[in-house]
């Protein structure tokens, strides 16, 4: 009983002591109503590359990787953090000078001004939008809640613990808005980070750095056929999911898009590649591989157990708070994008164009944080979180990256045209990758991928030329210094 209320009063203090230090860093900052959409969306455009790294980081690393990849138990699922250093790099490299160039708020709104229509806009943000209330903020409060259930061995229902969840994010999301997400990210990571390392050697420690009897399919970086991810996969989709990921991901973006300059912005972007290749790989795949050596295939199980058996009982209130620390910060940030998609590309294009923002925010926030909790329990049926999350991100990933490759690599390309492909792209990929479909294939989702995104690319060209009538022009380049076209 006292052991239990140390850990409590730990990870309160420690929670505590987070939210006081992103007061104090982000009081008295402007959020007067001529402003309130740079200042609540992009935090003002004030975010140094430490909150951008920071930030970039905290948002995807969260119980969804930590408990969804070590729940594979195996070291395959190592590809998708390396990957993600060329997903990165990609956005450092090739997006952010665009996004900067065109004064992007949203990354749909690059496509607005690519396309010259507004429409186009509304549909690939409305499409982000569901993304991120159907597939993403149900999935990381379901696995926040496993974790805590699983770790602390308490008799609480996941659901009670994902309504606490739910609140607490959205209370950060929507009085802070983005600059406060990113200030408690940056914080939070710190502890993240250096929790989770010391899981990564408690494990090792725990089998005595010895991974023999643990079988060589667990260990291995070549993936047969009938594995989560084939060796085959790295060289169709598995890099097209990073750069749609990391490139046009509201989520992902909207924090490098609110630093002071695009040399800024790319520094941060640089860091967190650098932090995704040199730490996060170990933490999301050594414990998962160990906790099958002690407790056998125990799957999205494995973090919670293995963290609750070996951490030092002083230690766990401590680890509590950074496993909340990152539910809440990928829960704040993935609700803070959606709302910044739905007042910027759709209320203010259609319904009012100088709204109250911080009032039309709270209104969605409530209704984002209900779904939330009502899609929690279906996410429960799923045999391994992250795999599930990965086929479900087919649905939007390669029909929303191909519009993104043609509105930058060609000119004269009539919206309608691209709006079609996407929506033809949704329909095709879900047909090809879920079984109860007329035309399911057994091909591994990953490399429906890229035929997905060559399809799409080939739609929207014919129906341009073909439908609309009109002689599409091949750009040559990305976008030109001062071209706003």
């Amino acid at each position: 009983m006292m052991n239990n209320q140390i850990q409590l009063a730990v990870f309160v203090f420690v929670s505590a002591l987070i939210g006081l230090l992103t007061y104090l860093k982000c009081r008295g900052q402007n959020r007067h109503q001529n402003s309130q959409n740079k200042e609540f969306f992009l935090a003002g455009g004030g975010l140094t590359w430490i909150f951008v790294a920071g930030s970039i980081t905290l948002t995807n690393l969260s119980t969804d990787q930590l408990v969804g990849m070590n729940g594979n138990q195996m070291a395959l699922l190592v590809w998708w953090e390396l990957a993600a250093v060329v997903g990165l790099i990609i956005l450092a490299k090739v997006f952010l000078p665009v996004y900067y160039r065109y004064k992007c708020t949203t990354t749909t709104e690059l496509l607005e001004k690519r396309y010259n229509n507004i429409h186009i806009r509304a549909v690939i943000g409305g499409l982000f939008f569901l993304g991120n209330a159907l597939i993403y903020m149900p999935a990381v409060i379901y696995s926040g809640a496993l974790f805590m259930q699983t770790m602390f061995k308490v008799d609480v229902s996941i659901q009670f613990i994902s309504v606490i969840f739910a609140i607490v994010g959205a209370m950060y999301a929507f009085f802070g808005g983005l600059r406060a997400v990113a200030v408690s990210d940056t914080y939070n990571g710190v502890l993240v980070l250096g929790m989770a390392i010391l899981v990564v050697f408690l494990a090792l420690m725990a089998i005595d750095f010895d991974f023999s009897g643990i079988p060589a399919e667990r260990l291995t970086l070549i993936g047969s056929a009938d594995s989560p991810i084939p060796w085959q996969t790295l060289f169709t989709g598995m890099l097209l999911i990073q750069v749609y990921y990391w490139g046009t991901n509201q989520t992902i973006t909207q924090r490098a898009m609110a630093a002071p300059n695009v040399k800024e912005a790319q520094k941060g972007v640089l860091v967190a590649a650098g932090i995704r290749l040199l730490i996060v790989p170990a933490i999301v795949v050594i414990p998962g591989i160990v906790s099958y050596k002690l407790y056998g295939q125990i799957g999205d199980a494995a973090y919670g157990r293995i963290v609750g058996d070996l951490m030092p009982g002083w230690l766990t209130g401590v680890f509590a708070a950074a496993i909340a620390a990152a539910v809440l910060s990928t829960y704040n940030s993935l609700l803070n994008s959606a709302t910044a998609l739905y007042v910027c590309d759709i209320h203010e294009a259609y319904f009012q164009k100088t709204p109250n923002v911080v009032k039309l925010s709270g209104v969605v926030t409530v209704l984002l944080t209900s779904l939330t909790l009502v899609l929690v329990p279906i996410y429960q049926q799923a045999e391994s979180i992250i795999n599930l999350l990965q086929q479900l991100n087919g649905l939007l990933s390669m029909p929303i990256l191909s519009i993104f490759v043609v509105g930058l690599l060609f000119k004269n390309v009539d919206a309608r045209a691209a709006i079609a492909a996407v929506i033809f792209g949704v329909l095709f990929y879900g047909g090809l990758t879920f079984s109860f479909s007329p035309i399911y294939v057994t091909w591994h989702y990953i490399h429906v991928m890229p035929i997905t995104l060559f399809s799409c690319i080939l739609v929207a060209l014919v129906m341009n030329k073909l439908v609309f009538k009109n002689k599409t022009q091949w750009s040559g380049r990305i976008v030109t210094e001062g071209e706003v076209s």
